[in-house]
């Protein structure tokens, strides 16, 4: 096994607060290289309980509770997260699931909100049956998170209207391998779904070694949709109008005040 990329998933920063989706490996270090103070985390959010996708997830929770000092923020996991499905999971300890406000298991088809914003749970296909998508239907639009999943007709279509969507693109061309996508398969994704902008992630090591920027152009050329393919620490700013790119530098960590409790009031 090699991993060439942080799995660390990605923050949705909105009016109502600050989300942290999927924090598995590199979670952490990317924080820290962002200079993100991990207490002002509102909700952590985990799709599936494979460790590429919660791997982080019990340290970032520590973070947004202060080190479980203070009960603060909220958890959202699938059943196989939380209680556990067959042979998966639980993945998370009963202390990590008894230090935040509140506790929520996720399932396909639930509308809830989480951080102020309107949230569409989705169906997915994959090797943990209770692995969700997700549509977040902001101000600016609607922005989608489909997590990992073989291709359907049917899954694309439910992402109808999504005008930023994060899609899973682990293999090249045609190379697909069981319950993910390959670049084939989000052609045809994107040509249902019309978004004004796609970005691959999870982008597995075979991928890489074809050059995910050239497979991201090719898909862009066959869609005449914009699609670029994700990297480390970078930034999306959705706008009413536009929609900017930032490739964010590594900064050196700042201790700080980064011990301090909050001052009661």
């Amino acid at each position: 096994m090699f991993q060439a990329r942080s799995t660390g998933g990605f923050l949705l920063q909105t009016d109502g607060g600050t989300l942290h989706m999927d924090p598995g490996p590199g979670a952490l270090t990317n924080m820290c290289q962002i200079g993100y103070d991990l207490r002002k985390t509102d909700a952590v959010v985990v799709s599936h309980c494979h460790p590429d996708h919660y791997s982080d997830a019990a340290s970032v929770i520590e973070g947004m509770t202060y080190g479980g000092w203070v009960k603060r923020g909220s958890f959202y996991g699938t059943k196989s997260v939380i209680e556990g499905h067959g042979r998966l999971g639980p993945c998370m300890s009963q202390y990590h699931l008894g230090i935040e406000e509140n506790v929520s298991v996720i399932a396909a088809g639930d509308e809830l909100e989480i951080c102020g914003v309107r949230t569409s749970i989705t169906r997915a296909d994959h090797s943990d049956p209770c692995n969700v998508g997700f549509m977040f239907h902001t101000e600016k639009g609607i922005f989608s998170y489909v997590s990992d999943t073989s291709y359907s007709d049917e899954i694309a279509d439910q992402y109808a209207g999504t005008r930023v969507l994060f899609l899973p693109v682990t293999t090249p061309d045609d190379k697909r391998i069981n319950y993910h996508m390959c670049t084939e398969d989000a052609i045809r994704f994107i040509e249902r779904v019309r978004p004004e902008l796609t970005v691959f992630i999870h982008l597995g090591i075979v991928i890489l070694k074809h050059d995910a920027d050239a497979q991201a152009r090719m898909t862009q050329e066959i869609t005449g949709c914009k699609v670029i393919a994700g990297k480390d620490l970078m930034r999306i700013h959705i706008g009413n109008d536009s929609i900017d790119i930032e490739q964010l530098t590594p900064n050196k960590p700042e201790w700080n005040d980064a011990w301090n409790l909050p001052e009661e009031e």
